[in-house]
């Protein structure tokens, strides 16, 4: 029963990133939330194939989660999640050179903090010092998308703030006992915390993107220009 419920809460992320990455891209132009959303998906299918092939961590699979991993972990649900939220709250359309110089940032930060994966924080330093990097991100982050929340309650989009607001706490708790908090009554492959963990992200991203329209929704229906639009027209 818990492979089961691994199973579709992998599958239900994947979905969210795909289908919401592919809205975030053809509806709205933004390529920084699209583009991340399915990276989160494609980490997914890595880990999907993986999980079903035999969980072999000597696989090529194994070590493409990890830098799948530490490419959203550092840069992509952080710096580029808080850039793509920002053209709703603060009419902000990065160029093109920015999205591409962005991407390349983070797979860099991927392909360089992987190799941390695997170490004991508690023993190993470095492990402990890009663990604690981890954390404090995702809690940059988590203020960003406080004041995300508080923009969308004053727009009277309360539902999309609340559920905002509890996806937001739910992923920071997934962050912080990722590394540091294991569950103690889990077993090796650690299938409990990872089905919670791509539950929350899945539905981060399901939250995000109905959140994200109705800012949008509520700017356009204000006549908020975006910075390139302002300036144009000045």
């Amino acid at each position: 029963m818990k492979d089961i419920l691994f199973l579709l809460a992998d599958v239900w992320m994947i979905f969210v990133g795909y289908f919401f990455g592919w809205k975030f891209i053809r509806r709205y132009g933004n390529y920084l939330l699209g583009l991340e959303w399915m990276v989160v998906a494609t980490s997914g299918s890595n880990f999907l194939v993986w999980s079903l092939l035999g969980a072999n961590p000597g696989s090529i699979l194994y070590d493409i989660a990890y830098f799948f991993d530490a490419f959203s972990r550092s840069l992509g649900i952080t710096l580029i999640l808080v850039m793509g939220l920002m053209k709703v709250t603060r009419n902000y359309k990065p160029s093109l050179a920015v999205d591409v110089g962005v991407f390349a940032l983070a797979t860099a930060a991927g392909l360089f903090l992987r190799q941390f994966h695997g170490e004991d924080p508690r023993v190993d330093h470095g492990a402990f010092a890009v663990a604690a990097f981890y954390v404090a991100v995702n809690l940059a982050t988590a203020v960003f998308l406080a004041y995300f929340v508080k923009r969308l309650w004053n727009a009277g989009a309360k539902w999309p703030a609340i559920w905002t607001g509890l996806v937001t706490a739910a992923a920071t708790t997934i962050a912080i006992t990722y590394d540091f908090f294991p569950f103690s009554f889990d077993d090796a492959n650690r299938t409990f915390f990872y089905t919670a963990a791509l539950a929350t992200w899945g539905t981060q991203g399901f939250v995000y993107f109905f959140a994200y329209r109705a800012l949008h929704n509520h700017n356009a229906g204000s006549g908020v220009k975006t910075v390139q639009e302002a300036g144009a027209s000045s």
